[in-house]
Protein backbone atom coordinates (compact mmCIF):
# COMPACT_ATOMS: atom_id res chain seq x y z
CA UNK A 1 0.00 0.00 0.00
CA UNK A 2 1.33 3.43 -0.98
CA UNK A 3 1.63 5.59 2.14
CA UNK A 4 0.15 9.05 2.54
CA UNK A 5 3.33 10.92 3.38
CA UNK A 6 2.83 13.89 5.74
CA UNK A 7 6.47 14.01 6.85
CA UNK A 8 7.72 17.47 7.82
CA UNK A 9 11.01 16.80 6.03
CA UNK A 10 12.62 15.19 4.24
CA UNK A 11 9.21 15.21 2.69
CA UNK A 12 7.13 13.91 -0.17
CA UNK A 13 8.26 14.49 -3.76
CA UNK A 14 6.21 14.20 -6.97
CA UNK A 15 6.00 10.59 -8.16
CA UNK A 16 7.14 11.51 -11.66
CA UNK A 17 10.20 13.21 -10.20
CA UNK A 18 11.09 10.16 -8.12
CA UNK A 19 10.79 7.87 -11.15
CA UNK A 20 12.94 10.05 -13.39
CA UNK A 21 15.54 10.67 -10.67
CA UNK A 22 15.80 6.98 -9.82
CA UNK A 23 16.36 6.12 -13.48
CA UNK A 24 19.13 8.70 -13.71
CA UNK A 25 20.98 7.03 -10.84
CA UNK A 26 21.35 3.93 -13.02
CA UNK A 27 21.95 5.63 -16.38
CA UNK A 28 21.82 9.36 -16.95
CA UNK A 29 20.68 10.52 -20.37
CA UNK A 30 21.71 7.23 -22.04
CA UNK A 31 25.31 8.04 -21.25
CA UNK A 32 26.12 4.64 -19.80
CA UNK A 33 27.02 6.38 -16.55
CA UNK A 34 25.07 7.09 -13.39
CA UNK A 35 24.18 10.67 -12.62
CA UNK A 36 26.11 10.29 -9.38
CA UNK A 37 29.20 9.10 -11.25
CA UNK A 38 29.55 11.86 -13.84
CA UNK A 39 31.92 14.76 -13.33
CA UNK A 40 30.33 17.89 -11.93
CA UNK A 41 32.40 19.74 -14.53
CA UNK A 42 30.90 17.73 -17.38
CA UNK A 43 28.62 19.35 -19.95
CA UNK A 44 25.72 17.22 -18.67
CA UNK A 45 25.92 18.45 -15.10
CA UNK A 46 26.78 22.05 -15.95
CA UNK A 47 23.51 22.12 -17.93
CA UNK A 48 21.63 20.69 -14.93
CA UNK A 49 23.02 23.32 -12.58
CA UNK A 50 22.38 26.20 -14.96
CA UNK A 51 18.84 25.00 -15.64
CA UNK A 52 18.06 24.59 -11.94
CA UNK A 53 19.31 28.08 -11.14
CA UNK A 54 17.43 29.63 -14.05
CA UNK A 55 14.18 27.84 -13.13
CA UNK A 56 14.39 29.10 -9.56
CA UNK A 57 14.64 32.71 -10.72
CA UNK A 58 11.93 32.24 -13.35
CA UNK A 59 9.40 30.74 -10.95
CA UNK A 60 10.05 33.45 -8.36
CA UNK A 61 9.66 36.19 -10.98
CA UNK A 62 13.22 37.41 -10.48
CA UNK A 63 14.72 36.89 -13.93
CA UNK A 64 16.65 39.92 -15.12
CA UNK A 65 16.16 41.77 -11.84
CA UNK A 66 19.71 41.61 -10.50
CA UNK A 67 19.45 38.35 -8.55
CA UNK A 68 21.57 35.20 -8.59
CA UNK A 69 20.37 31.74 -7.57
CA UNK A 70 22.82 29.35 -5.93
CA UNK A 71 22.56 25.72 -4.87
CA UNK A 72 24.83 25.26 -1.85
CA UNK A 73 25.59 22.65 0.79
CA UNK A 74 25.27 22.73 4.57
CA UNK A 75 21.51 23.06 4.83
CA UNK A 76 19.63 26.17 5.90
CA UNK A 77 21.52 25.94 9.20
CA UNK A 78 24.72 27.06 7.44
CA UNK A 79 22.80 30.05 6.09
CA UNK A 80 22.12 31.19 9.66
CA UNK A 81 25.82 32.06 9.85
CA UNK A 82 26.50 32.75 6.19
CA UNK A 83 23.93 35.54 5.90
CA UNK A 84 25.43 37.35 8.88
CA UNK A 85 29.01 36.95 7.66
CA UNK A 86 28.13 38.43 4.28
CA UNK A 87 25.68 41.16 5.31
CA UNK A 88 26.19 42.20 8.94
CA UNK A 89 28.31 45.29 9.44
CA UNK A 90 26.95 46.94 12.58
CA UNK A 91 23.51 45.70 13.57
CA UNK A 92 20.79 43.40 12.28
CA UNK A 93 17.21 42.78 13.37
CA UNK A 94 15.53 39.39 13.77
CA UNK A 95 11.93 38.30 14.24
CA UNK A 96 11.79 35.30 16.56
CA UNK A 97 8.87 33.00 15.73
CA UNK A 98 10.21 29.58 16.61
CA UNK A 99 13.03 27.09 16.80
CA UNK A 100 14.67 27.90 13.48
CA UNK A 101 14.60 31.68 13.83
CA UNK A 102 15.98 31.18 17.33
CA UNK A 103 18.90 29.22 15.93
CA UNK A 104 19.46 31.87 13.28
CA UNK A 105 19.68 34.49 16.03
CA UNK A 106 22.15 32.37 18.00
CA UNK A 107 24.50 32.01 15.03
CA UNK A 108 24.26 35.66 13.94
CA UNK A 109 25.21 36.82 17.44
CA UNK A 110 28.61 35.23 16.88
CA UNK A 111 29.19 37.74 14.10
CA UNK A 112 27.83 41.03 15.46
CA UNK A 113 25.08 42.93 17.22
CA UNK A 114 21.62 41.40 16.90
CA UNK A 115 18.32 42.96 17.99
CA UNK A 116 15.27 40.78 18.56
CA UNK A 117 12.68 43.08 17.02
CA UNK A 118 9.69 40.91 17.98
CA UNK A 119 8.98 37.46 19.40
CA UNK A 120 6.09 35.09 20.03
CA UNK A 121 7.97 33.05 22.62
CA UNK A 122 5.50 34.15 25.30
CA UNK A 123 2.86 31.77 23.87
CA UNK A 124 5.17 28.96 22.74
CA UNK A 125 5.27 30.51 19.27
CA UNK A 126 1.64 29.80 18.40
CA UNK A 127 1.18 33.17 16.69
CA UNK A 128 2.97 35.69 14.47
CA UNK A 129 3.92 38.99 16.19
CA UNK A 130 2.21 42.09 14.82
CA UNK A 131 2.41 45.83 15.29
CA UNK A 132 6.12 45.83 16.07
CA UNK A 133 8.44 48.71 15.27
CA UNK A 134 11.46 48.05 13.08
CA UNK A 135 14.56 50.19 13.77
CA UNK A 136 15.69 52.30 10.84
CA UNK A 137 19.42 51.62 11.19
CA UNK A 138 19.57 47.88 10.48
CA UNK A 139 21.95 46.22 8.04
CA UNK A 140 19.11 43.80 7.36
CA UNK A 141 15.92 42.34 8.87
CA UNK A 142 15.68 38.54 9.06
CA UNK A 143 12.58 36.40 9.52
CA UNK A 144 11.34 32.86 8.94
CA UNK A 145 8.32 32.93 6.66
CA UNK A 146 6.80 29.61 7.74
CA UNK A 147 7.38 27.90 11.07
CA UNK A 148 7.39 24.16 10.47
CA UNK A 149 7.31 23.06 14.09
CA UNK A 150 4.58 25.40 15.35
CA UNK A 151 2.45 25.65 12.21
CA UNK A 152 2.44 29.42 11.75
CA UNK A 153 3.12 31.58 8.70
CA UNK A 154 3.65 35.26 7.99
CA UNK A 155 0.79 36.31 5.73
CA UNK A 156 2.31 39.69 4.91
CA UNK A 157 5.86 40.73 4.11
CA UNK A 158 7.26 43.00 6.88
CA UNK A 159 7.52 46.61 5.73
CA UNK A 160 11.04 47.93 6.18
CA UNK A 161 13.64 50.01 4.38
CA UNK A 162 16.35 47.60 5.47
CA UNK A 163 17.35 44.72 3.19
CA UNK A 164 15.00 41.83 3.90
CA UNK A 165 16.42 38.34 4.49
CA UNK A 166 14.06 35.38 4.72
CA UNK A 167 14.36 31.71 5.59
CA UNK A 168 11.71 30.14 3.34
CA UNK A 169 12.73 26.55 3.91
CA UNK A 170 9.22 25.22 4.44
CA UNK A 171 7.10 27.35 2.09
CA UNK A 172 9.35 28.26 -0.84
CA UNK A 173 7.49 28.07 -4.19
CA UNK A 174 4.15 27.54 -2.42
CA UNK A 175 2.43 30.92 -2.81
CA UNK A 176 2.46 34.00 -4.99
CA UNK A 177 4.39 36.90 -3.48
CA UNK A 178 6.43 39.87 -4.65
CA UNK A 179 9.77 38.17 -4.19
CA UNK A 180 11.59 41.28 -5.40
CA UNK A 181 10.97 42.76 -1.94
CA UNK A 182 13.61 40.40 -0.57
CA UNK A 183 17.34 40.97 -0.75
CA UNK A 184 18.16 37.38 0.17
CA UNK A 185 16.09 34.21 0.37
CA UNK A 186 17.32 30.81 1.45
CA UNK A 187 15.56 27.48 1.67
CA UNK A 188 16.63 23.93 2.42
CA UNK A 189 15.51 21.71 -0.46
CA UNK A 190 13.98 18.90 1.55
CA UNK A 191 10.46 20.24 2.00
CA UNK A 192 9.20 21.74 -1.26
CA UNK A 193 12.00 21.18 -3.73
CA UNK A 194 14.10 18.04 -3.44
CA UNK A 195 15.96 15.65 -1.17
CA UNK A 196 18.14 16.80 1.72
CA UNK A 197 21.62 17.87 0.71
CA UNK A 198 21.30 21.21 -1.00
CA UNK A 199 20.00 24.66 -0.11
CA UNK A 200 18.70 27.25 -2.53
CA UNK A 201 20.01 30.78 -1.99
CA UNK A 202 18.60 33.65 -4.04
CA UNK A 203 20.54 36.86 -3.47
CA UNK A 204 20.32 40.36 -4.85
CA UNK A 205 23.78 40.99 -6.20
CA UNK A 206 23.99 44.64 -5.14
CA UNK A 207 23.82 43.89 -1.41
CA UNK A 208 27.08 41.93 -1.42
CA UNK A 209 30.64 43.13 -0.91
CA UNK A 210 29.79 45.75 1.69
CA UNK A 211 31.20 44.18 4.85
CA UNK A 212 34.76 44.83 5.97
CA UNK A 213 35.50 41.39 7.43
CA UNK A 214 37.52 38.68 5.70
CA UNK A 215 34.88 36.04 4.93
CA UNK A 216 36.01 32.39 4.83
CA UNK A 217 36.01 31.37 1.17
CA UNK A 218 33.45 28.58 1.42
CA UNK A 219 31.04 30.98 3.15
CA UNK A 220 31.44 33.89 0.71
CA UNK A 221 28.44 34.35 -1.59
CA UNK A 222 30.47 36.33 -4.11
CA UNK A 223 32.91 33.46 -4.62
CA UNK A 224 30.03 31.02 -5.14
CA UNK A 225 28.46 33.39 -7.67
CA UNK A 226 31.75 33.80 -9.53
CA UNK A 227 32.12 30.01 -9.68
CA UNK A 228 28.62 29.44 -11.03
CA UNK A 229 27.50 27.73 -7.81
CA UNK A 230 30.32 25.20 -8.22
CA UNK A 231 33.07 26.64 -6.05
CA UNK A 232 33.39 23.15 -4.59
CA UNK A 233 31.88 19.84 -5.72
CA UNK A 234 28.12 20.40 -5.60
CA UNK A 235 25.55 17.91 -4.27
CA UNK A 236 24.82 16.46 -7.70
CA UNK A 237 21.76 14.31 -6.98
CA UNK A 238 19.88 16.86 -4.80
CA UNK A 239 20.45 19.59 -7.40
CA UNK A 240 19.23 17.34 -10.22
CA UNK A 241 16.14 16.27 -8.28
CA UNK A 242 15.41 19.88 -7.35
CA UNK A 243 15.64 20.80 -11.03
CA UNK A 244 13.13 18.06 -11.87
CA UNK A 245 10.76 19.32 -9.16
CA UNK A 246 10.99 22.88 -10.47
CA UNK A 247 10.22 21.60 -13.98
CA UNK A 248 7.22 19.74 -12.54
CA UNK A 249 6.05 22.89 -10.80
CA UNK A 250 6.40 24.95 -13.97
CA UNK A 251 4.29 22.37 -15.80
CA UNK A 252 1.50 22.84 -13.24
CA UNK A 253 1.30 26.55 -13.96
CA UNK A 254 4.08 27.66 -11.64
CA UNK A 255 3.55 29.09 -8.18
CA UNK A 256 0.07 30.40 -8.95
CA UNK A 257 -1.03 26.93 -10.02
CA UNK A 258 0.29 25.17 -6.94
CA UNK A 259 -1.01 27.88 -4.58
CA UNK A 260 -4.56 27.08 -5.67
CA UNK A 261 -4.00 23.40 -4.83
CA UNK A 262 -2.40 24.27 -1.50
CA UNK A 263 -5.41 26.39 -0.57
CA UNK A 264 -7.74 23.46 -1.26
CA UNK A 265 -5.68 21.15 0.94
CA UNK A 266 -5.42 23.55 3.86
CA UNK A 267 -9.15 24.38 3.69
CA UNK A 268 -10.08 20.70 3.94
CA UNK A 269 -7.60 20.11 6.77
CA UNK A 270 -8.45 23.09 8.94
CA UNK A 271 -12.19 22.67 8.43
CA UNK A 272 -11.97 19.24 10.03
CA UNK A 273 -9.81 20.50 12.88
CA UNK A 274 -12.34 23.26 13.64
CA UNK A 275 -15.50 21.18 13.24
CA UNK A 276 -14.36 17.99 14.97
CA UNK A 277 -14.66 18.36 18.79
CA UNK A 278 -11.94 15.73 19.30
CA UNK A 279 -9.26 18.01 17.88
CA UNK A 280 -7.95 21.48 18.66
CA UNK A 281 -5.62 23.51 16.45
CA UNK A 282 -2.40 24.76 18.02
CA UNK A 283 -1.67 27.90 15.97
CA UNK A 284 -3.71 31.10 16.10
CA UNK A 285 -6.29 30.91 13.32
CA UNK A 286 -5.19 34.08 11.53
CA UNK A 287 -1.59 32.82 11.41
CA UNK A 288 -2.14 29.20 10.40
CA UNK A 289 0.29 27.70 7.96
CA UNK A 290 -1.07 26.01 4.83
CA UNK A 291 2.11 23.94 4.83
CA UNK A 292 2.08 22.57 8.38
CA UNK A 293 -1.17 22.07 10.27
CA UNK A 294 -0.54 21.48 13.97
CA UNK A 295 -3.28 20.07 16.20
CA UNK A 296 -3.89 18.08 19.38
CA UNK A 297 -6.46 15.61 20.66
CA UNK A 298 -8.88 17.06 23.18
CA UNK A 299 -9.09 13.62 24.82
CA UNK A 300 -5.72 11.94 25.19
CA UNK A 301 -7.37 8.62 26.06
CA UNK A 302 -8.11 8.31 22.32
CA UNK A 303 -4.44 8.52 21.35
CA UNK A 304 -3.80 4.81 20.85
CA UNK A 305 -7.05 4.30 18.94
CA UNK A 306 -6.36 7.27 16.67
CA UNK A 307 -2.80 6.22 15.91
CA UNK A 308 -3.88 2.66 15.13
CA UNK A 309 -6.44 4.02 12.70
CA UNK A 310 -3.81 6.23 11.08
CA UNK A 311 -1.50 3.27 10.58
CA UNK A 312 -4.25 1.12 9.10
CA UNK A 313 -5.07 3.93 6.65
CA UNK A 314 -1.46 4.15 5.49
CA UNK A 315 -0.96 7.62 6.93
CA UNK A 316 2.65 8.37 7.81
CA UNK A 317 4.59 11.22 9.37
CA UNK A 318 1.88 13.03 11.36
CA UNK A 319 3.43 12.91 14.82
CA UNK A 320 3.92 16.42 16.17
CA UNK A 321 7.24 17.89 17.20
CA UNK A 322 8.09 17.46 20.89
CA UNK A 323 7.85 21.25 21.34
CA UNK A 324 4.13 21.13 20.54
CA UNK A 325 3.10 17.51 20.95
CA UNK A 326 0.01 16.15 19.26
CA UNK A 327 0.05 15.95 15.49
CA UNK A 328 1.36 17.81 12.48
CA UNK A 329 0.13 17.34 8.92
CA UNK A 330 2.73 18.74 6.53
CA UNK A 331 1.05 19.53 3.23
CA UNK A 332 3.87 20.52 0.94
CA UNK A 333 3.46 21.11 -2.78
CA UNK A 334 3.78 17.46 -3.83
CA UNK A 335 1.22 16.11 -1.35
CA UNK A 336 -2.00 15.27 -3.22
CA UNK A 337 -5.39 16.46 -2.03
CA UNK A 338 -6.46 12.82 -1.76
CA UNK A 339 -3.95 12.29 1.04
CA UNK A 340 -5.44 15.16 3.02
CA UNK A 341 -8.90 13.72 2.47
CA UNK A 342 -7.68 10.34 3.74
CA UNK A 343 -6.41 11.92 6.95
CA UNK A 344 -9.61 13.90 7.45
CA UNK A 345 -11.64 10.73 6.94
CA UNK A 346 -9.77 9.02 9.77
CA UNK A 347 -10.34 12.02 12.03
CA UNK A 348 -14.05 11.96 11.19
CA UNK A 349 -14.25 8.21 11.81
CA UNK A 350 -12.67 8.70 15.22
CA UNK A 351 -15.41 11.18 16.12
CA UNK A 352 -18.04 8.67 15.03
CA UNK A 353 -16.50 6.00 17.27
CA UNK A 354 -16.05 8.18 20.33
Amino acid sequence: MKKHNFSAGPSILPQEVLLKASGAIVDYNNSGLSLIEISHRSKDFVEIMENARALALELLGLEGKGYTALFLQGGASTQFLMTALNLLNKKAGYLNTGAWSGKAIKEAKKVGEIIEVASSADANFNYIPKGFEIPSDLDYLHYTSNNTIFGTQFKDIPQTNAPLVCDMSSDIFSRVMDYSKFSLIYAGAQKNMGPAGTTLVVVKDEILGKVSRDIPSILDYQLHIKAGSMYNTPPVFPVYTSMLTLEWLKGLGGIAGIEAENEKKSTVMYSEIDLNPLFKGFAAKEDRSPMNATFNLTDESLKDTFETMLKEAGISGVNGHRSVGGYRASMYNALPLDSVKALVEVMSELEAKA
